[in-house]
């Protein structure tokens, strides 16, 4: 008996899907390819293909620049003072000065008080011991405890200068003023009547002028050199006036220019 095998019909294929499986079609359509249908609405009418249109280049920000500005106090580094502090060199003229102050004093005090003046160069200089409650060369008697402050003021002040002290010469005027007023404020708060009341020992008389010590002569010595200095345009921190003024000018006239 033969058997008779029937074909399976053919699916029925629906207008959707027709659709879907045409080419070009909106629902098949990637949106990244081109359809004739868009190069025909894109193309010019003279047929040429359209000009690339150049990509707009966003240019940097150039950065700000700003002037950060120096700190206070600090001197620029072509500004800074060179070479060594001369705190040691004005310690040691100071030490000196008054070691050999106070040692001329106890060597006077022991073998010439009380005695006749001794001649050292006629009667032009000679040595003979006063007690004198003034200032140096004995002027302001009465003002004993007004020198002592002004003594013990004059010390801080140097003290001060020193801690920007690199000039030599200076090292050496404040030196002999440390040393000399630290002669005469010892004799001030040591010696009799009572403290700062004390009388400075002087031993040292020039005919027609006055008796002083060598803690006078170093103030006088240190006080000339430090005028001198003043008048060459010294600082004390190894800089010169006119150096000093040209720099200024120089910083005024850079903050014109940035101005302008």
């Amino acid at each position: 008996m033969d058997r008779v095998f029937h074909r399976p019909p053919a699916p029925h294929v629906t207008a959707a899907e027709r659709i879907i499986s045409t080419q070009g079609s909106p629902q098949t359509r990637d949106e990244s390819v081109p359809t004739p249908a868009d190069d025909a609405a894109g193309a010019p009418a003279d047929g040429k293909a359209p000009a690339a249109k150049p990509e707009a280049r966003v240019q940097p920000e150039a950065p700000v620049q700003t002037e950060e500005p120096a700190p206070t106090g600090e001197a620029a580094p072509d500004e800074a003072p060179k070479g060594p502090r001369r705190v040691g060199v004005l310690l040691v003229v100071a030490l000196l000065a008054f070691l050999i102050d106070f040692g001329s004093k106890l060597l006077v005090v022991a073998r010439l008080e009380n005695h006749a003046a001794i001649k050292v160069i006629g009667d032009v200089v000679t040595f003979q011991v006063i007690r004198n409650s003034g200032a140096a060369f004995g002027m302001g008697q009465a003002l004993t405890v007004v020198f002592t402050m002004i003594a013990s003021a004059v010390i801080v002040v140097i003290w001060r200068i020193a801690r920007r002290l690199y000039s030599l010469p200076w090292a050496i005027a404040l030196g002999l003023l440390l040393g000399g007023a630290l002669g005469n404020l010892t004799d001030r708060l040591f010696r009799s009547p009572g403290v700062f009341r004390g009388h400075v020992v002087d031993f040292i008389s020039v005919q027609h002028f006055a008796v002083f010590n060598l803690a006078d002569s170093a103030i006088v010595c240190g006080g000339i050199l430090v005028v001198l200095l003043s008048f060459r345009g010294s600082n004390p921190d190894g800089t010169v006036h006119q150096q000093v003024d040209k720099g200024e000018k120089a910083d005024e006239a850079e903050k014109a220019d940035r101005a302008e």
